[in-house]
């Protein structure tokens, strides 16, 4: 594992390693790149079905095999020049469904590093048992990664909670602390706090005593404030940061320079145009539709911003957007 193990490639730099977390529906490949630029160390995936990848191999008939394998890679997909370190972060919760994900992950995305969901509180993907769910049955969560580890030469991460239902982190890590597990990110919230309250940084701490590979705090990265006083508390090896990236990017770069950064109206409106034509050029014409997130939180603090949240939230093409951002601009 250690030839492959990029994680402690970047431990051996001796500055914290700053990864992009897994976010459904945000963390595709433009704006991957786009965190990249401004010093993100490690990307991960948007959370992909490791039981949709299985019946991508044992559906009955083989156009449903391949239409569900095409829309599962296609979502995987990344370009290995602009996103390195790039780990894809699979979900789900029978361990048999792993196996066959991990050799598919491995032989046709080859990816950095593939993740473990463990974390996950939306609650259609608890009733399937995966997520935050799945950390509460032990045994599963250990034969889970254990099908992984024994289906890829890759190395192995995990993403969890400080708590879910009556497992806390530590618990959880002791069962697993003899597996050879190259990296762990911890959320320091409980399952029940969402994204909500302070991070445990304690806890996230602590779990020192239980795993030996690298730490990474997650959970209330909102500003390099935050990213200061958490990496301290934790004294993790680095920090993962979510929600708090949205519309920010450049938060990588504060916390790697020690100093916050002002972006003007024009550079953030031109860093916005910059993901849409990224995201067109990756995903094809017409797909800005789903941009329509990242746009509103790239704006959230200028002047008029509800009215250009309003305009943003119906954009439907490149066109629309540049129309947009030059109306806009002629206002302010």
């Amino acid at each position: 594992m250690d030839k492959k193990n990029f994680w402690l490639t970047l431990k051996n730099k001796k500055q914290p390693i700053l990864a992009l977390a897994p976010m459904a529906g945000f963390t595709d490949s433009a704006f991957r790149q786009i965190c990249k630029k401004f010093g993100a160390d490690v990307l991960y995936s948007e959370m992909a079905s490791a039981t949709a990848l299985y019946y991508s191999d044992y559906a009955k008939d083989k156009a449903s095999r391949q239409k569900i394998k095409n829309a599962t890679l296609e979502l995987l997909k990344f370009n290995r020049r602009q996103e390195k370190y790039y780990v894809v972060q699979l979900f789900g919760s029978n361990p048999e469904h792993f196996a066959v994900a991990a050799r598919i992950i491995t032989k046709e995305i080859k990816p950095d590093g593939i993740d473990i969901n463990f974390g996950c509180p939306v609650s259609k993907v608890i009733k399937q048992g995966a997520g935050s769910d799945l950390m509460k049955n032990l045994p599963r969560a250990r034969a889970v990664i254990e099908a992984v580890l024994n289906n890829t030469d890759l190395p192995v991460s995990i993403k969890i909670r400080a708590r879910s239902g009556n497992v806390d982190a530590r618990q959880f890590l002791k069962t697993l602390s003899d597996l050879p597990l190259a990296a762990l990110m911890i959320h320091g919230r409980s399952v029940n706090q969402g994204f909500a309250g302070e991070p445990d940084c304690d806890l996230i701490k602590e779990a020192r005593k239980y795993f030996s590979g690298i730490i990474i705090a997650n959970g209330g990265v909102n500003d390099l404030r935050s990213a200061q006083k958490i990496m301290k508390a934790s004294q993790a090896d680095g920090l993962g940061l979510a929600r708090g990236i949205l519309g920010r990017p450049w938060l990588f770069q504060e916390i790697k320079q020690h100093q916050e950064i002002q972006l003007s109206v024009a550079d953030t409106l031109g860093l916005m145009l910059k993901q849409a034509q990224l995201q067109e050029k990756i995903k094809g014409a017409g797909t800005i539709i789903e941009l329509r997130k990242h746009l509103v939180w790239y704006v959230k603090s200028l002047p008029g911003a509800s009215r250009l949240r309003e305009q943003l939230v119906k954009v439907e093409s490149l066109d629309d957007l540049k129309k947009i951002i030059k109306d806009y601009q002629a206002t302010i």
